[in-house]
Parts: C-alpha cells; sequence; structure tokens
C-alpha cells in the first residue's frame, strides 16, 4: 500500500508528514483515516503548543485525494457519502478543531484535498513555487457540503466562486492576494521561516494559543443546518454521463469532453 501519514515530535512541536511522493504526496484512504487519527490523538496532548502540516519533500504538499481509487473506493453513491462525509471531512475536522496551533508548511503542489487540509490550519507559510487550486470540475463532481464548509469561512464567497467555477491552478503570489496564505516567501527560506513561526507560537502561553482558537471559533458564524435533501443531492453527480467522462479522462490523461447530463 502506498502512501502514509508520519509523526515527528521535537520536544513541544510535532510535524505531521503526507507522505506518498510518486502521487504528489496525493491521500489514499488509508491516509485520511490516519491523518485524522493522528490529529486527534496530537490534541489531546497537553504537552504540545504547536504542530506543522506539511508534505514530503519539496515537490508537493498534496495534490489532493489519490483519484486512482476512485474505481473501488469512491464509485457508487453510497461510497461517495462515506468518502466524503467520514474520512475527508474527518481529517478536515481533526486538522480544524486541534486544540493546539496549526502551521501549513506548503511546497508545490496544494489541490483539491491538500488545500482542503492547509485552509484548516491556523497559519499558512509557502514558497513562492506553491500552486494552488480545486480544479475538481474537470472531473465531473462537486465539492461536498462539509468540506465547502470549512473552506469558506476562510476564503469567502468571491474567491470560492472563482476557484470552483473556473477550475485553474494558480501561483503562490496570487494565493497571498486572495489572503489564502499568511506568509509567502523564497522557496530557500521557507524551512527557516516555519521554523521561526513556531519558535514564536512556542514563547506564547499555551492555553492563551487554545482559548484564542475557541474563542475565533465560537464567534464565527455558522450556516443553517442542512436538510437531509439537500445532503443527498449533493452528490447526484455520481449518477451522472459527465462524471465517468472525467474520470474516464482523467485516467487515461485526456482533455474531457463534457456532455451537460
Amino acid at each position: 500500500m502506498s502512501g502514509e501519514i508520519l509523526v515527528a515530535r521535537d520536544g513541544p512541536v510535532a510535524t505531521v508528514t503526507l507522505s506518498n511522493p510518486p502521487k504528489l504526496n496525493a491521500l489514499t484512504v488509508a491516509m485520511w483515516r490516519a491523518l485524522a487519527a493522528a490529529f486527534d490523538g496530537l490534541s489531546a496532548d497537553d504537552s504540545l503548543r504547536c504542530v506543522v502540516l506539511r508534505g514530503a519533500g519539496t515537490e508537493a504538499f498534496a495534490a489532493g485525494a489519490d483519484i486512482a481509487e476512485f474505481a473501488t473506493e469512491r464509485n457508487t453513491v453510497e461510497q461517495g457519502k462515506a468518502y466524503h462525509r467520514e474520512l475527508v471531512y474527518g481529517a478536515l475536522r481533526a486538522v480544524g478543531e486541534c486544540r493546539h496551533p496549526t502551521v501549513a508548511m506548503i511546497h508545490g503542489a496544494c489541490a483539491g484535498g491538500g488545500l482542503e487540509l492547509a485552509c484548516q490550519c491556523d497559519l499558512r507559510l509557502a514558497g513562492d513555487s506553491a500552486r494552488f487550486g480545486v480544479p475538481i470540475n474537470r472531473l465531473g463532481f462537486a465539492i461536498a457540503w462539509d468540506e465547502l464548509a470549512a473552506l469558506l469561512p476562510l476564503i469567502g464567497r468571491a474567491a470560492a466562486l472563482g476557484i470552483l467555477v473556473e477550475g485553474r491552478m494558480w501561483g503562490a503570489q496570487e494565493a497571498y492576494d486572495k489572503g489564502l496564505l499568511t506568509r509567502l516567501v523564497p522557496d530557500a527560506e521557507l524551512a527557516a521561516e516555519t521554523a521561526a513561526t513556531v519558535a514564536r507560537i512556542c514563547d506564547g502561553a499555551p492555553l492563551v494559543a487554545r482559548w484564542h482558537k475557541q474563542f475565533i471559533r465560537r464567534l464565527t458564524p455558522r450556516p443553517e443546518p442542512l436538510t437531509a435533501a439537500e445532503l443527498d443531492a449533493n452528490f447526484d453527480y455520481f449518477n451522472t454521463e459527465d462524471y465517468r467522462i472525467g474520470y474516464d479522462a482523467f485516467i487515461r490523461k485526456r482533455k474531457p469532453r463534457f456532455v451537460g447530463r
């Protein structure tokens, strides 16, 4: 099985690494599960003061989900619901609700689920060669409600529409201009800037950091609860011809020709 979640400790700092280098750190089903478990465990550890989330190597933070698994792990409406509502959102929730300050260290590609994970961190630092996007419209499927709800408070309505409707990838400077990044530095300085950021966090009072995270979550507006019908309709794309066209084109490395049905 390819891909794993690595956790390393250095005193009060934990580094969680998304590791699947042959696929630009794309997350497998096992990795989504392991990531949620890792963050839940770290959140419960009062000796921690900061958690860094990064991708293995410097080619990618994470290129999203491992789409090659979709044929077996996410091929029906019921599988899709479990995949997104349990696996993906389970990991996003664990990162977003971590009691300790979290820092995303972003090299290279940060796309799809990778961008969603980075946006659940408190701070996002990127090297200038990083690139971002959620090009799932090329695959013929829509973002899940839970994932959009986790993303929207950070990026806002205008940026969300641009990201999802156009579906293009964009560079680090544009990501910084959109407000997605806390800091943008030259690639060669990313490790040092991340270390300096972590040191500043660790110099602060850990209880205060946890309280500030709790206060901000409490004051962030939340939408009305979704109905069961809305949640079900989110996965109607599984029954469309366009979804099959998009998936097949991706696997065959061809441009999809969508038909609108």
